[in-house]
């Protein structure tokens, strides 16, 4: 079974981790999501895929069953922010990595205008001046809701320019 106390890895490499083209693409979405690795990048992968997968396995099923899974797993990535009310599965096969990565915690800092850069935004995030509601969160890898999307706040920080002293 396995030890309770570790946890499972939550991302898959790629198959061909020496393609150029694949290590352009994935270095062009490390820069603009200023994600710290390749490993972030993997794990959003690797969620996207089990969406997909889920997607793909719901099209076998029967009817009656496959209507009901359907709007399960469309009710659940609307919460998240990625698919409309109305979509249909298809919409989920049509799902990329960029829309994974909009919804972090990191990428909606800087789309709020609560941070200037994604480096920044996390930053603020892993020092503990990011909440979300009442709750503080460090993990700039956080998915947002939609409901959680207006709840983003930041403490008031001194920029970083008023704590440098001038010559």
């Amino acid at each position: 079974m396995g030890d309770p106390k570790k946890s499972r890895r939550r991302w898959e490499g790629p198959r061909h981790p020496w393609k150029k083209e694949n290590l352009e693409k994935e270095l062009a979405l490390v820069g603009k999501y200023g994600l710290r690795n390749k490993k972030e990048l993997w794990v959003a992968n690797s969620l996207l895929r089990t969406y997909r997968e889920q997607a793909t396995s719901i099209l076998g099923l029967e009817e009656s069953e496959r209507i009901k899974k359907e709007r399960e797993l469309i009710k659940k990535l609307s919460r998240l922010g990625l698919l409309d009310e109305n979509a249909v599965l298809d919409d989920v096969l049509g799902l990329s990595i960029e829309d994974i990565l909009e919804r972090r915690l990191q990428t909606m800092l800087v789309k709020l205008n609560l941070a200037k850069t994604p480096y920044q935004a996390r930053q603020l995030i892993v020092h503990g001046h990011v909440y979300i509601g009442d709750r503080r969160v460090s993990a700039p890898g956080y998915l947002v809701t939609k409901e959680e999307e207006s709840m983003i706040k930041c403490e008031a920080v001194v920029p970083v320019e008023a704590q440098v002293k001038k010559v």
